[in-house]
């Protein structure tokens, strides 16, 4: 869990670099117990920070406001913030594991069209999850960051 949360830190701080200069909000797919959540918001405190969750229950300190809170399945909710979000966001952070690698890869599939309308060019994919997109180019993760524990993407 520590290796995984270190790759995960590294990852966001080296993503939330590459996109400092584009203006656009960020998603976080999975809230979890909203500690990444939090670390976004203290990396990136003047970004709006939508954040998918299907079950929330974070601590109240770590969760969103209603305004910024998503619930429901990412398969609905991100086709259903299409309207409001298209092709803004600047960074995606999918914290999307289960554990199980077939449900996962099935998962990142499903939800990868309806998240890259949400995704302005040039912005960047940060995932526990592999994707397969055509026009998201693999980006280097950090030299820090044991290969396949996370992944980053590029939307060209």
């Amino acid at each position: 869990m520590i290796r995984r949360l270190e790759a995960q830190r590294a990852c966001l701080a080296a993503a939330t670099e590459k996109v400092g200069a584009l203006p656009g909000s960020f998603l976080e797919l999975g809230l979890g117990n909203g500690r990444t959540y939090d670390h976004l918001r203290e990396l990136a405190p003047d970004r709006e920070i939508f954040v998918f969750e299907r079950n929330p229950a974070a601590h109240p300190a770590c969760t969103p406001s209603d305004e910024f809170l998503i619930e429901g399945d990412f398969t609905t909710t991100l086709a259903q913030k299409k309207g409001q979000l298209e092709a803004s966001a600047v960074l995606a952070h999918c914290d999307i594991g289960s554990g199980v690698k077939e449900r996962d890869l099935e998962l990142a599939r499903a939800i990868s069209t309806d998240l890259d309308a949400l995704l302005c060019d040039g912005a960047v994919v940060i995932s526990d999850q592999v994707f397969d997109r055509k026009n998201w180019r693999p980006l280097s993760v950090p030299t820090t960051v044991e290969p396949g524990r996370y992944f980053m993407y590029l939307k060209v």
